[in-house]
């Protein structure tokens, strides 16, 4: 069985004797930290998922390195902050000041991004066996709080200046123009993200959330259906109370911050969707011992588990510990009754 092949008979409940598939996240801190250990943990195991090359005939304008201790300035003019080499930084000041949103216009909205070569998508595909993954990747919700900063953002998606909802709608066009250019490739999946919850609760009101974000989401995931690609989402915190509406839309899988939910809360969704991974990052991953990480990817297995419906996934990321990383991939590989490489 091909990996391409493992993801889609786990996407849809019909891996019934092959292995669990595999999915790596890292942060470039992991690289840096640990380096020996990262290199030995790519190199152990077979992964299921990668991303095509993006390839533009026209480049958006940025400055400075992601993740590299400074600023760096996004595609979309963004200014990211960072304070430690190799982890990801903060926009501490937003583009759009002005209450109205009538300093919109100098938020840059990056149609380069549609300048990428579907030619070289569809051979790289061709010659893989692995499930690909698109790399573009919309965050509306995350967007806008670059744009406009966190706390005024919540007070203007309860004011709704004009400005600001035009905005949203060309940004959103821009998101789907783009999910369907790379829908119309070969790729197998398309992914978006967005950071909905805090430790306890959704980041918003839920009532707020179905009224202005699901219909976005529903456009994307009609866009990849449409033309036959699964659709993946990550979004970090406690998202319970969204999960029943994204099964509603059709999402195939969701990278989520399980252990923060409660893995026993979500056993009412099993066989429902898939859960792209993850081992818990907050304490397991950084203070956890191996005894602790196999009784992890065990509860994770025997809750979610129905011929598909889990990813072996987690990130190698901040005070992340290589060998608790390395356990976790160990333990998924004996799920199913299977200790292949």
């Amino acid at each position: 069985m091909t990996s391409r092949e493992r993801v889609i008979n786990t996407l849809t409940f019909q891996n019934f004797n092959d292995r669990v598939p595999r999915d790596l996240w890292t942060l470039q801190w992991a690289e840096i930290h640990h380096p020996v250990e990262f290199a030995e943990i790519q190199n152990a195991f077979e992964w299921d998922i990668e991303r095509p090359p993006n390839i533009l005939k026209d480049e958006p304008v940025t400055k400075g390195t992601p993740c590299a201790l400074g600023e760096f300035v996004d595609e979309w003019g963004c200014v990211f902050t960072t304070a430690e080499e190799g982890i990801i930084g903060e926009v501490k000041t937003p583009p759009v000041r002005d209450e109205d949103w009538d300093d919109a216009a100098l938020v840059h909205i990056p149609d380069e991004l549609l300048t990428f070569d579907p030619d070289a998508a569809n051979r790289f595909c061709a010659e893989s066996d692995r499930f690909v993954m698109a790399p573009c990747c919309p965050r509306p919700f995350e967007r806008l709080q670059f744009i406009r900063g966190t706390a005024d953002l919540y007070m203007d998606l309860l004011i709704r200046p004009p400005k600001m909802m035009e905005f949203i709608k060309r940004m959103h066009e821009h998101d789907c123009m783009l999910f369907e250019k790379w829908a119309k490739t070969d790729v197998d999946g398309l992914m978006f993200m967005d950071d909905w919850g805090s430790q306890n609760a959704l980041l918003i009101n839920p009532d707020l959330w179905v009224e202005l974000f699901k219909p976005m989401y529903k456009d994307l995931i009609d866009i990849a259906r449409a033309h036959g690609k699964k659709t993946f989402m990550h979004s970090d915190g406690n998202t319970l109370a969204i999960i029943p509406h994204l099964i509603e839309l059709g999402l195939d899988a969701l990278n989520a911050q399980i252990f923060c939910i409660g893995i026993k809360n979500l056993g009412q969704f099993k066989g429902h969707l898939t859960f792209w991974g993850e081992i818990d990052r907050q304490h397991l991953l950084p203070t956890g011992t191996l005894k602790d990480i196999d009784a992890a990817v065990d509860l994770v297995f025997e809750t979610l588990w129905q011929n598909g419906g889990c990813i072996a996934q987690c990130e190698f990321g901040l005070m992340g510990r290589p060998e608790n990383v390395r356990r976790v991939y160990e333990r998924w590989s004996q799920k199913r009754g299977m200790n292949i490489r």
